[in-house]
């Protein structure tokens, strides 16, 4: 029985002995355990520094002062002669138009025609009321008793039967004289048009010989390269040296061989082409200078105007002689109310034919050429379109004129500017002479009473719809409290910071994560100054493992 008691004492000791161990360990690694569970942050010094205060915006760049190139016809393109990005001088080309004349031109001619039937219709009916069967022999006699009621409507009958042949061959010498005219137009576009053509295709020549030449000697050099190489090869095979290098380098020149002897081939096609197309030019242009078509053109018109002078002659003696025998009887009221239709049908015919005369006046021609020296911005037409008034076919952008581009921007960003600052090009390696400048603040149409429109002027080699990306802003400043702008949190109370502070406890050091509310007052792209309850050199939390809210105990990085 006392061997057995000793034995339980025994166990009771080393099971008290065990647990006591355990606690031991326990306590002393129960602060590591804790911090393993904790989330890790990483901090900074609370330092003062210098801010530089950048705003960053993308716009697309526009023309500063674009030039709308406009007719006033609703004509159809026959083709484009000139695409964005071409550089073109005061008379150049940039359209073809059809032939055909203008659809308000058309509108206006069957306005004149209408009327001009409602000038005859009136005619008619007054010419057929002088002959009305109540228009008494006596009322004739007494306006003119030396002819009877019979010869004067004989008289008329006759005299109305002068009338309308000689209409109606005015009319048809008028379209046929209108007809030269477009053509004589048609025939002078051509021989502009072919002119041009003969610039165009010497440029080309030019650029292509350019080309040939280049493509040549880089031809030549790389047979001379892959000469040697073969060379260097044969020298290392006899030498019984290792070949591998320079049987790579023979491949290398052997690829680099074929590449320039296709260039060649493709320099020598296109200037073949261009010598072809510069030949085929000048003959046009040649076949145009010997064309006697505008001589013959101006001398059939010539004939057709004498012989209308001659028809315009006898139609006034006609229409004179008629207006003498009407005159007989004109003191008729019913008569006087005819006269009045017919004055007041003489002025709307007068109208329409005025309206015509200022449209062919102003008719344009069958190719639409810059009026100003400058760089097409926009084709808003093809071929086969058809032109509206008022809506710009081609936009230029003058010579010597800049390019504008904006943005819009917060109220409190835009007092940080002014108009004058230099921006900076994001990666701008990638643009060759540009400068961006501020331009103008004005309040945003979008949102006037909260951003602001930032414009600026743009210069340098940059075409009209390109993105940029830019910084701009004040000068630097020093600032005491700097903090990372990963530091810089926000909620529904203002922006605030984490900052650490640490408190001794018996089993070690804790730290907790302390808000501190702030005012941003400057920022850059990595760091900004900041106002609030602060000394300086804190630690502030940048970046955290977990979620980190104030009075949380974290742990920090490789602590």
């Amino acid at each position: 029985m006392k061997e057995k008691g000793n034995k339980r004492r025994e166990w009771v000791k080393t099971a008290a002995i065990i647990f006591l161990a355990v606690m031991l360990v326990l306590t002393f690694f129960s602060n590591t355990i804790m911090n393993y569970s904790l989330p890790e942050v990483a901090t900074q010094y609370v330092m003062s520094d210098t801010i530089t205060a950048r705003i960053r915006g993308t716009g697309t760049v526009e023309s500063g002062d674009p030039y709308n190139v406009e007719i006033k016809e609703s004509r159809k393109v026959a083709s484009v002669a000139v695409k964005v990005g071409d550089e073109v001088q005061k008379g150049d080309v940039l359209l073809y138009l059809d032939g055909m004349e203008s659809d308000e031109l058309k509108a206006a001619q069957d306005a004149l025609e209408e009327k001009e039937k409602l000038l005859q219709d009136a005619r008619d009916q007054y010419n057929a009321a002088l002959l009305n069967p109540d228009i008494s022999a006596e009322d004739i006699q007494a306006a003119n008793g030396n002819i009877s009621a019979a010869a004067y409507r004989q008289q008329i009958t006759a005299a109305q039967k002068n009338i309308q042949p000689l209409e109606d061959q005015k009319k048809e010498l008028e379209k046929q004289i209108a007809d030269i005219d477009a053509q004589l137009t048609y025939e002078t576009d051509l021989d502009a048009a072919a002119g041009t053509s003969v610039t165009a295709a010497e440029s080309q020549l030019e650029t292509t010989r350019s080309a040939l030449e280049g493509a040549n000697a880089a031809f030549q050099a790389a047979k001379a390269n892959l000469d040697a190489a073969n060379r260097e090869l044969q020298q290392q095979t006899v030498s019984g040296n290792d070949t591998g290098a320079a049987k790579e380098k023979v491949a290398a020149c052997q690829a680099a061989y074929t590449a320039a002897e296709a260039n060649q081939n493709s320099a020598q096609t296109a200037y073949n082409n261009a010598v072809n197309t510069y030949n085929s030019a000048v003959a046009n242009q040649k076949a145009r200078e010997g064309s006697q078509t505008s001589s013959n053109l101006s001398k059939q018109k010539a004939l057709l105007q004498v012989e209308l002078y001659s028809v315009q002659k006898n139609l006034d003696d006609a229409t004179k002689a008629l207006e003498e025998l009407v005159s007989l009887v004109t003191d008729k009221q019913s008569l006087d109310v005819l006269q009045m239709q017919i004055a007041l049908a003489q002025r709307d015919v007068d109208e329409a034919r005025e309206e015509v005369d200022t449209l062919l006046e102003k008719a344009q021609g069958t190719t639409v050429t810059a009026d100003i020296s400058g760089t097409v911005t926009a084709v808003n037409v093809t071929a086969g379109n058809t032109t509206s008034p008022g809506n710009p076919l081609v936009v230029l952008q003058p010579e010597g004129k800049g390019y504008t581009m904006s943005f819009t921007v917060t109220n409190d960003q835009a007092r940080k500017l002014a108009v004058g600052d230099r921006a900076d090009l994001v990666n701008a390696w990638r643009y060759d002479d540009v400068e961006v400048t501020l331009a103008s603040k004005r309040p945003d149409p979008n949102s006037p009473g909260q951003n602001t429109l930032l414009t600026f002027d743009v210069t340098g080699l940059v075409t009209p719809g390109q993105s940029l990306s830019i910084t701009v802003g004040q000068q630097s400043g020093n600032y005491d409290l700097v903090v990372p702008n990963s530091a810089i949190r926000e909620d529904s109370n203002g922006k605030f910071i984490l900052i650490v502070e640490s408190r001794s406890t018996p089993i070690g050091t804790r730290y907790i994560a302390t808000r501190v509310d702030v005012q941003v007052l400057a920022s850059d792209d990595t760091k900004s100054a900041v106002s609030g309850g602060l000394y300086g050199y804190e630690y502030v939390i940048t970046t955290a493992t977990k979620p980190v809210d104030a009075g949380q105990q974290v742990r920090l990085t490789n602590n």
